[in-house]
């Protein structure tokens, strides 16, 4: 671990050296490259400093033991065990920045709800889902999109794909895909009993044009009239768009925008992110079940999360995490949530790892 730490350090230092180089400066492209790679090397770097300093003064205070200076050496008894427990510390989060990062982590996301089983009761929840996710998006500051929607008669979500922008939004919701369940009393039901709906979930990642790129002659574009909640005309043209991929038969339609130009372009990013997906999952699917989970894609017919409303619970059942908080998570705060299964997954990494 030491020599490949050894190893990130002198490459730190030496791009440190290139961004003070007038050439690289003047190159745009170069100096944007190798101050995104500085960055990214920043924290595992400033960790492994720290981590030699505590090693360099527990060293220096073993050595101080052999002095005749009773007071001293009682001094060193207690900070040499608070600087080992620190080592410990500095050790196990060097193990995981040294972990394969996940190249999408740092990407915008395309989050696309659907309601499952359950009727107008699952596309209530749908809608319940949506904001609990935005505001914890509008609380990481990141910026919402709606690509398309689609309405059910009582206001909820049938479905609804939007875009999420902000660094790391991949990183924290990317564990958010599968099915979440919901128990709670419908405001449909007269007699008060307890019904069971579910939602899907899908995190994607936002593709970019170079990794992406989708052939006019393979797709096929229709056009109609975009029709709203209960079946009215949103508009009076035919603006609303279908995408249809010949090759793989992904469909996409939008009809938010009033323009048809406009409505074809988010057509198309929702089409090249479930392009990208596809292609991620078919090269996961030739790889071991346990490096599947290492990259965490998970499988999105997997039940990962019931919210249990009389009892006020959360439950990940990936986890086993169970928290009775329900209502404060339903209005973003997730953070406790998305905090247990990153270190759950990064340990299940670490331990196949050390396999």
């Amino acid at each position: 671990m030491l020599d490949k730490l050894q190893v990130l350090v002198t490459k730190y230092e030496e791009l440190e050296r290139k961004l003070g180089d007038p050439d690289v400066i003047a190159n745009r492209t170069e100096y944007q490259r190798s101050a995104k790679e500085h960055s990214d090397l920043q924290a595992i770097v400033g960790v492994y400093r720290e981590y030699k300093e505590v090693l360099r003064n527990i060293e220096e205070d073993q050595q101080l033991l052999a002095e005749n200076d009773d007071e001293l050496r009682e001094l060193l008894k207690e900070e040499i065990p608070r600087l080992k427990a620190r080592k410990e510390e500095l050790e196990s989060r060097l193990k995981v920045l040294l972990l394969p990062k996940d190249p999408n982590d740092e990407r915008n996301i395309l989050l696309e709800i659907r309601a499952g089983t359950g009727g107008e009761e699952a596309s209530l929840f749908a809608a319940d889902l949506f904001r609990m996710y935005a505001r914890y998006a509008e609380r990481a500051g990141w910026r919402i999109e709606v690509m398309n929607s689609s309405i059910s008669d009582k206001g909820g979500f049938k479905e609804i794909i939007a875009l999420l922008e902000g660094k790391g939004a991949y990183r924290s919701l990317k564990y958010e895909s599968g099915v979440h369940r919901v128990q709670r009393v419908p405001v449909t039901e007269s007699q008060g009993r307890i019904h069971t709906s579910a939602v899907t979930v899908a995190v994607l990642p936002e593709a970019e044009d170079v990794e992406v790129q989708v052939d006019p002659n393979e797709i096929r574009v229709d056009v109609y009239r975009s029709s709203g909640h209960g079946g009215q005309s949103v508009n009076t043209t035919d603006s609303a768009v279908r995408i249809t991929h010949i090759p793989t038969g992904l469909i996409v339609t939008c009809q938010d925008e009033k323009s048809q130009h406009k409505n074809k372009a988010k057509a198309l990013k929702v089409l090249k992110a479930r392009l990208l997906d596809r292609m991620t999952r078919e090269r996961d699917a030739k790889i071991s079940e346990k490096r599947k989970s290492q990259v965490g894609t998970g499988d999105r017919s997997e039940r990962i999360r019931t919210y249990n409303f009389p009892q006020g619970r959360i439950t990940d059942h990936r986890i086993g995490l169970t928290l009775y908080n329900l209502e404060t998570i339903l209005d973003g705060d997730l953070q406790s949530v998305i905090d247990a299964l990153s270190t759950h997954f990064q340990t299940e990494a670490l331990k196949e790892s050390a396999a």
